[in-house]
């Protein structure tokens, strides 16, 4: 009986046995890497700690001259139209010379005539003084003699004055451009008789050019202090800026829209940048520091300071460095240090990363 009961362990310890040695035949299984964390990134850039702001001007020239005759008289010709580019000392447009040559030959008749009465008050001169010497003359009429010599003088001098003025006055009958620019506006016509100053033709000159813009008084400190920068609206490449400096700031506002017109030069602008155009101009803190903004979720404090997480995109590595805060608002934080321009740093789970592991990128914010 103890027999049999033995063997009928021996039967059920079999099974177990077997099981164990064919376990212990098979191939090890290769524990497989983790895989790797899917995360969100925000791109740390840096700028002013004030946001940026723009306004909508208009290109205008730095010189706008109102160009007339300096003499009266009668259109001839207008040479030019709106829109012409003109060259220092080119004619714009010409008055009737009839009447101005009239006054210069009045002018050289008058000058020979004086050139006349010089000759003859001299010579009288001469022999009075030659008659006085001799005592056949008297001292009075040596004094006339003198008189009348030094008044024919006096004559000549003004007669050649004369002439140089009538001459001066028929040069002035053509208008000619004092300087290179462009025409803005024509306000005569040939035919039509105008005053002497009459504002005849306004030329722009294109050598410096100005972007004007309407200024809230709250930004006046930021226009005479700040940064500014003008783009095109009519250039393909939006990304190209010209730098300007403020050259004159109105010194009251507005009374209708209580904004105070400042007017910006832009030095480096080219033949490019056409008068009239629109531009926008962007005003920017000139303070040195700046600062990132980044979200809040993005920053991690285990009791050593505030961090982040900076992601490196080739291989999906993760590194814990500090960062130095500026200032805290409702849902974003703003940091001074820590992180170079350009990082990108997980912005969301950063309290479940651990350094050791990788990362995916999936997504990025930007600020």
């Amino acid at each position: 009986m103890s027999r049999l009961t033995n063997l009928s362990k021996n039967y059920n310890v079999l099974p177990i046995l077997l099981a164990l040695g064919l376990a212990a035949c098979e191939p090890t299984t290769a524990q497989q890497p983790a895989p790797a964390r899917p995360v969100l990134v925000a791109t740390v850039h840096y700028q002013a700690p004030v946001a940026d702001r723009s306004f909508v001007g208009t290109i205008r020239p730095r010189i706008e001259s109102d160009l007339g005759f300096r003499v009266a008289g009668k259109v001839s010709k207008r040479l030019v139209e709106v829109g012409a580019h003109v060259e220092a000392g080119q004619a714009l447009a010409t008055l009737d010379e009839v009447d101005l040559n009239l006054q210069a030959e009045q002018a050289e008749a008058e000058l020979s005539a004086a050139k006349g009465v010089l000759a003859q008050a001299g010579a009288t001169e001469t022999r009075t003084k030659d008659l006085r010497s001799k005592g056949w003359s008297t001292d009075a009429q040596l004094d006339q003699a003198k008189a009348a010599a030094d008044e024919a003088r006096a004559r000549l001098n003004r007669a050649e004055r004369s002439v140089e003025l009538t001459k001066n006055s028929l040069s002035y009958a053509t208008l000619v451009a004092d300087a290179p620019g462009v025409v803005t506006a024509t306000l005569i016509e040939p035919g039509q008789v105008v005053a002497s100053g009459q504002v005849a033709i306004r030329v722009a000159r294109l050598a410096e050019k100005e972007v004007v813009v309407a200024i809230p008084e709250t930004l006046l400190t930021r226009a005479r202090s700040g940064e500014a920068r003008v783009s095109m609206w009519s250039e393909q490449d939006k990304q190209k800026q010209y730098s300007a400096k403020l050259r004159e700031l109105a010194p009251s506002a507005d009374p209708a829209t209580r904004t105070y017109l400042a007017k910006f030069s832009m030095p480096d602008a080219g033949n490019d940048v056409q008068l009239g155009m629109t531009a926008t101009l962007v005003l920017s803190d000139s303070a040195g520091e700046r600062v990132a903004r980044l979200p809040l979720s993005s920053l991690l404090d285990q009791g050593s300071g505030p961090s982040l997480y900076v992601v490196d995109s080739k291989t999906g590595s993760i590194t814990l460095k500090p960062v130095t805060v500026k200032s805290f608002e409702r849902n974003d934080v703003l940091i001074s240090d820590g992180v170079a321009e350009g990082a990108d740093v997980v912005a969301l789970g950063v309290q479940k990363l651990d350094p050791a592991e990788k990362v995916r990128v999936v997504s990025s914010l930007s600020f």
